[in-house]
């Protein structure tokens, strides 16, 4: 885009593998300056070698655990005072595990809201002075085509991603006025470690083996496939870009046409 971009600083969240690291890698492309944070220091190295630094970025990373909303809190914290304050924030976090809504304990709803919406929320606050010192500020949220049409077999899921899209909703209509955008980009079925984990519940139950599963998902779709983490990430780049400075308050899903609404 232009080098102008480096000096506009992301955290991407989940950023050692799937989707968030193809936004990483994406927006790094793009010239943007990089944070990744994930658990898992060694993969957060890792991640940080593939980012691109040909317009002069300097990407850093910071350990964070999603179940332990105080300690996200105290390391995204330390890591601005640290570094200096950051203008975009890409929300990603592993989905909760699938099954029935009837069977779910009621501590997997508690677990699963503070680890998406409790965490989003901390984040947004750590970084929002950052994005209204800047005057520029983009909040995305990957959530899932589930806040369109609820998914069989994702009751926890679904419910949690329906309360991460209100709270983003709500978050639009109050930033709007900064020159702050809130969207939601809503994948479908993604070659991911998340989906290849579903397929797996479902094999075991079903008999079919994980591929013929992936396949089927991917028949769902219009376009006869899943998508590819680049494909959900290039999305993600639009929207934190300039170019998508008066589009606020949507949810876009890249699912190939899978979702019956419009």
């Amino acid at each position: 885009m232009n080098n102008e971009l480096n000096q506009i600083k992301v955290l991407v969240c989940g950023s050692t593998q799937g989707i968030g690291l193809a936004v990483a890698q994406q927006l790094a492309s793009d010239g943007f300056t990089i944070c990744l944070t994930a658990r898992n220091e060694q993969k957060l190295q890792a991640a940080l070698a593939t980012l691109s630094s040909s317009e002069g970025q300097n990407h850093t990373y910071f350990i964070s655990d999603f179940t332990h909303p105080e300690g996200l809190k105290n390391a995204v914290e330390a890591h601005i005072q640290k570094n200096g304050q950051m203008h975009v924030l890409v929300n990603n976090t592993g989905g909760p595990k699938s099954g029935p809504i009837v069977d779910a304990d009621p501590q997997e709803f508690l677990a699963a809201f503070n680890q998406h919406l409790i965490c989003n929320h901390i984040l947004m606050q750590a970084l929002l002075p950052g994005m209204k010192t800047k005057g520029y500020g983009r909040i995305v949220n990957i959530i899932s085509t589930s806040v369109k049409q609820p998914l069989p077999n994702l009751g926890v899921s679904n419910t949690i991603r329906g309360a991460v899209a209100n709270w983003s909703k709500t978050l639009a209509n109050e930033l709007g006025g900064f020159g702050i955008t809130v969207n939601n980009v809503l994948p479908g079925a993604t070659n991911t470690q998340r989906l290849t984990e579903i397929a797996s519940v479902k094999a075991n139950k079903t008999g079919e083996s994980v591929q013929e599963i992936l396949a089927e998902m991917g028949q769902e779709s219009p376009m006869k496939r899943i998508a590819e983490p680049q494909e959900v990430a290039a999305a993600v780049a639009f929207l934190v870009s300039p170019k998508a400075s008066y589009i606020n308050g949507i949810n876009l899903p890249v699912d190939g046409g899978r979702t019956k609404s419009l």
